[in-house]
């Protein structure tokens, strides 16, 4: 992830809302949840810690509230602005992906 990648428009993920987006890779490639907190956009790997299964309920929907995320299959807990697990079967938080938003858009790279 070297290069400058487009991932979405700020306005595609719902303010206090998530969305998931793929990134491809020499490997394979890899789900991407972008939760947004006005202008600030933070993303994870879509794969909770505790058994390594994605964290939407269905594909691309995700519960959020209170500013943390939680994990579908197991209730664990991780804050929207940092990942870090914050009640449930979790020890560790979830894998940051670097992002940023310029003129409206959502990058990595």
């Amino acid at each position: 992830m070297n290069e400058s990648r487009v991932l979405c428009q700020l306005e595609e993920i719902p303010d206090s809302g998530a969305i998931s987006v793929r990134i491809d890779s020499a490997t394979g490639g890899f789900q991407v949840i972008l939760l947004r907190t006005g202008d600030r956009v933070f993303a994870y790997h879509n794969e909770c810690p505790h058994q390594g299964r994605n964290l939407d309920y269905v594909p691309g929907k995700f519960l959020v509230r209170d500013g943390a995320i939680m994990c579908a299959a197991h209730g664990a807990m991780f804050s929207v602005d940092s990942g870090d697990c914050l009640s449930g079967p979790c020890s560790n938080g979830l894998v940051r992906v670097p992002v940023r938003v310029e003129s409206g858009k959502v990058v990595t790279g």
